[in-house]
């Protein structure tokens, strides 16, 4: 929200920790080791991978997997939804892919909008994801986290709020310092993370099916039993299906760090989506096999009800999965939402120490801390599921955005090079899903949709406030300049290489 000022590059030394900074032949800032000081390209296709599929896989398969089957009243269309969700999601996975290669920035959604329609448009995303949609989500994930690391501890009674909300603190405090600290291990934490998830998933999916290949197939029988259907509930089970999918998008944040995007991008998002995918309708299977449709209903955390029936005193270890499959979803989404910030502030629509990065770690440090206040401030006094409800719907309203955008440059930019396109009707699909989702959202629960919306349409003033208009008053451009110093000494940054 600043004017950029050269004075942070003409020094020969950072005045906050004496670090030495020389200038090349061609006046790029380089740290005492003679490097760059730059994000380097360390996302690899297996790196990559982990970052989708780790913030994929959440809680949600193995707490509460009864949405679907809830809303579509059968055990055969609780499949067909699952798989068809996952279908749906990789066509916006592609789409994202196409755009990733094309619009080589870190970002997501924010760069794409900017490129497509504009800063207006752009900055209203980014202001909505800031003060609400982000804060709110991370404090959901690190909650069940806090909630599912100390129940092992506490079984069989109650956990004390206050208890959850200190663990749940500490976890997060842990995850902005990784990503403080070190790209490299950010993502090596990352892969493991994503490991342990699968193989908790794995733990449920070869019990099952060893059960449905010895002959358990009772709960199968009249799997698509017409009189239990309910095509009334069809679209909320979809609505469910797709935000167990949430989270496809998360390499894109971090384009200009993955290595070969273009061999890279379309290949880690095809690998994650396929796993997930299996993962999940396997597990659900696996679920149905060794439980009826009315005990999965029943059940208030289905992989316990499923660990106790099959493993006996091993569903003890459950929570403690659980708690690292939240973590991993935790260190994903901030790894790829600080990227977000830091190329917002790059383009001049949040502080320029934003886009700073660390003299000696090459971390986006001011970036990652961002989130780290108001999401404390989220667990320990706010009101998060209402305010999930009222931003429930400009999830799916900005993704559909992001996506008609894509259509949008195919006509208005037909000679952008695209190192990977899908056919069109890819696209159009998924535009149309996330309408359909937008659309649902406003009609099932208008008033908390129409809430989030004016939270967004704030965005509006914010914009001409901070961004549009460059005659500020000058005490605000002072308080403005003496915040970025400040930062700036305190955080040990320094502009990063262009």
């Amino acid at each position: 929200m600043t004017k950029r000022s050269a004075s942070s590059q003409k020094d020969g030394k950072d005045a906050a920790s004496g670090h030495k900074l020389s200038q090349n032949a061609g006046g790029k800032l380089l740290d005492e080791d003679d490097k760059k000081v730059e994000l380097g390209k360390k996302v690899t296709l297996l790196r990559g991978i982990s970052i989708i599929i780790g913030t994929i896989i959440g809680a949600g398969i193995f707490i509460s997997p009864k949405g679907i089957l809830q809303h579509s009243g059968s055990v055969g269309m609780s499949l067909v939804v699952w798989i068809a969700c996952g279908v749906l999601s990789l066509f916006g996975a592609l789409s994202y892919a196409e755009l990733g290669t094309c619009i080589k920035k870190s970002g997501g959604h924010y760069t794409y909008i900017l490129e497509a329609f504009g800063p207006q448009m752009a900055f209203i995303r980014l202001w909505s994801d800031l003060i609400a949609i982000r804060p709110a989500a991370m404090a959901v994930i690190s909650l069940a986290f806090g909630q599912y690391i100390l129940e092992p501890l506490f079984m069989p009674c109650a956990i004390p709020p206050m208890a959850v909300k200190l663990a749940t603190a500490i976890g997060i405090t842990s995850i902005m310092f990784l990503n403080s600290m070190s790209v490299t291990w950010t993502a090596r934490i990352q892969i493991v993370l994503t490991f342990s998830k699968l193989l908790a998933i794995s733990s449920i999916i070869v019990p099952g099916l060893y059960q449905l290949f010895k002959g358990e197939t009772k709960n199968f029988e009249n799997a698509f039993e017409l009189s239990k259907m309910k095509l009334s509930g069809m679209p909320l089970a979809f609505y469910s299906g797709m935000y167990a999918y949430a989270g496809w998008f998360y390499l894109n944040f971090v384009t200009e760090e993955v290595d070969n995007p273009e061999r890279t991008m379309p290949l880690a998002i095809c690998i994650s989506m396929a796993i997930v995918t299996g993962c999940y309708v396997l597990t659900n299977v696996a679920y149905y096999t060794v439980m009826s449709a009315d005990e999965l209903l029943a059940s208030d955390a289905v992989a316990v009800t499923f660990a106790e029936k099959m493993m006996g005193n091993f569903s003890i270890a459950v929570p403690f999965f659980v708690a690292l499959s939240c973590y991993g979803s935790m260190n994903g989404a901030v790894f790829a939402l600080s990227r977000m910030f830091f190329v917002a502030s790059r383009e001049g629509q949040l502080p320029e120490v934003l886009s700073m990065i660390h003299v000696r770690r090459h971390t986006p440090l001011a970036a990652v801390l961002i989130l780290y206040p108001m999401t404390i401030l989220q667990v320990f006094v706010g009101d998060i599921y209402s305010l999930l409800n009222f931003m429930s719907f400009l999830r799916w309203l900005f993704i559909g955005v992001v996506v008609l955008g894509l259509i949008y440059l195919r006509y208005t930019k037909p000679d952008l090079p695209r190192p990977f396109k899908v056919p069109l009707f890819i696209p159009v699909v998924f535009c149309l899903t996330c309408f359909f989702m937008v659309f649902l959202s406003l009609y099932s629960d208008p008033v908390n949709s129409g809430i989030g919306f004016a939270i967004s349409l704030t965005g509006v003033p914010a914009y001409y406030i901070f961004i549009y208009f460059n005659h500020r008053p000058k005490w605000l451009q002072r308080a403005l300049d003496t915040f970025n110093r400040t930062l700036q000494i305190i955080l040990v940054v320094v502009p990063a290489e262009q």
